[in-house]
């Protein structure tokens, strides 16, 4: 059995697993989850077992709209499931309930030196100033903290 997609419009029906990024199959994935939950299926009712998602790349070669359209998506299955989303677009972070932050950092151990990796739970000042970094890049300027809050605020 094969699962065939056309990633742009015009192209012919491919296999999957041939043509689709990770971004890709992310999306794929969302479109097929958001699909079964209209239709009325899994995680709702009295003794259903709400899911796990795991997004990872979902905003692989998009942005503007239709990130933000991304993010909706994903906010809209969060309400009946738990999802994680990895992502560096500030239109699909705004959305989240939570925001983590993955820090990588070396360390030196006997001899040699190690990659330590950690995730951190933001607060919201600091989940303010992240949305604000992936705005603006490393140096956060007042436009882009006030550009954050409006973001943070309008998905609230």
């Amino acid at each position: 059995m094969s699962f065939l997609i056309a990633t742009n419009p015009g192209e012919p029906l491919q296999p999957v697993e041939k043509i689709a990024s990770g971004g890709e199959l992310s999306r794929v994935m969302l479109a097929l989850n958001a699909s079964i939950e209209s239709g009325g299926s899994g995680g709702k009712g009295r003794n259903a077992i709400p899911k796990t998602m795991v997004f990872d790349e979902i905003d692989t070669g998009i942005g503007g709209r239709a990130a933000e359209a991304v993010g909706g998506k994903l906010k809209s299955l969060s309400t009946s499931h738990q999802v994680l989303c990895i992502t560096h677009l500030p239109q699909i972070a705004c959305f989240a309930d939570q925001h983590y932050v993955i820090e990588k950092s070396e360390k030196k151990e006997a001899s040699a030196t190690r990659v330590h990796t950690s995730i951190r739970r933001l607060s919201e000042r600091e989940r303010t100033q992240e949305i604000a970094r992936m705005l603006s890049g490393a140096e956060l300027t007042n436009t882009s903290v006030k550009h954050a809050q409006q973001m943070l605020k309008a998905r609230a």
